[in-house]
């Protein structure tokens, strides 16, 4: 068997430490400089904002394609694009010109990624965007390129240093790619006014889709929910609350209003021999806390978080009438946690 030898201290480690620490700092300073770009220079800024412009005004799809590294991070850009509201895919450049480029109307726009602007695999779409005049949002750091001077739109990135001693394996300047289709999504998101409940659409599944859920959805409704009118003895609320268990019971006035819940807490504190006899106004928390079915289950579970030992909510509707009952113990079910 081949014994792995791994270094616990000396020269070994701190030559890694010291890489990784090298790596950190160049990516910090491509950032930085990326975003002093911005900030100074108006050409660059006004770059971004066109390219957020024309993408936003555009009939059709958003088309994102790069080679090789560009690639990897245009499959990226476009995902992010698509899953905030911009229709948007990714087409390989080789497979375009094997017959994808049929999937390119006039009414698309175009975002190609190449570091140098010269990469040999993006001509035939170029071609194919100038002869149908589809636009092309380029991001590229070489303004006097092919991809460049054929772009409506160029964006033209700061030259920064690779984190590769060598200066060829793309690191840095896939990153600063990166943030720009990052920062493109998000100003087409907000210009667009796409909300978290348009997420929802896109995201169905996983966290994400569970913390999108709507409370009723994981909330408990029906003869589930544990409900008295004002009135009822005290001995009615024990039997309700430990039927339903869930430590509460909600208190309704005659047009079905949630008027007040009696928890577990409130039978400890109001605890005497004529409790069981006590009207349940006498004994019940006035003005409950309660969420609306139509907001996010994470917003339900902040609400629950921000006040102290509250494990249960009840759902209630716009006349404040219960629709159902939610514990903490559905959301994190659920994945919202």
């Amino acid at each position: 068997m081949t014994k792995v030898h791994i270094e616990s201290e000396g020269s070994g480690r701190d030559a890694l430490q010291g890489s990784i620490g090298r790596t950190i700092a160049t990516i910090v300073s491509a950032i930085a400089t990326f975003s002093a770009s911005f900030a100074t220079d108006p050409v660059f800024a006004a770059s971004l904002v066109d390219a957020v412009e024309l993408i936003g005004e555009r009939r059709g799809r958003t088309v994102v394609a790069g080679i090789g590294k560009s690639g990897h991070i245009g499959r990226k850009v476009a995902a992010t694009l698509a899953s905030t509201g911009t229709s948007a895919y990714f087409v390989h450049p080789a497979e375009a010109s094997h017959g994808d480029l049929g999937m390119i109307t006039e009414d698309d726009t175009l975002i190609l990624l190449s570091w140098s602007g010269e990469t040999v695999e993006l001509a035939s779409m170029i071609t194919y965007a100038r002869r149908f005049q589809v636009p092309i949002v380029s991001i590229t750091s070489n303004a006097d390129s092919n991809l460049a001077r054929n772009s409506a739109v160029a964006i033209v990135l700061p030259k920064v240093q690779e984190a590769c001693p060598h200066g060829l394996a793309p690191t840095t300047s896939t990153l600063l790619q990166l943030a720009v289709g990052d920062a493109l999504a998000i100003a087409l998101l907000e210009r667009r006014g796409f909300s978290p409940e348009d997420f929802r659409t896109f995201h169905p599944g996983g966290k994400l889709g569970a913390q999108l859920q709507r409370a009723i959805e994981l909330a408990h409704v029906g003869a589930a929910v544990p409900l008295l009118p004002v009135g009822s003895p005290m001995s009615m609320a024990v039997i309700e609350m430990s039927s339903k268990g869930f430590g509460v019971v909600g208190i309704i006035d005659s047009a079905r209003r949630l008027i007040g819940v009696i928890t577990d807490g409130d039978l400890r504190r109001h605890m005497s021999d004529g409790l069981l006899v006590e009207p349940v106004e006498a004994v019940m928390s006035h003005s409950p806390r309660v969420v609306r079915g139509d907001i996010l289950a994470s917003a339900a579970l902040k609400a629950m978080q921000s006040a102290k030992r509250v494990t249960v909510l009840f759902v209630v509707n716009e006349q404040g009438v219960p629709e159902g009952i939610l514990h903490i113990h559905d959301l994190l079910r659920a994945g919202v946690a």
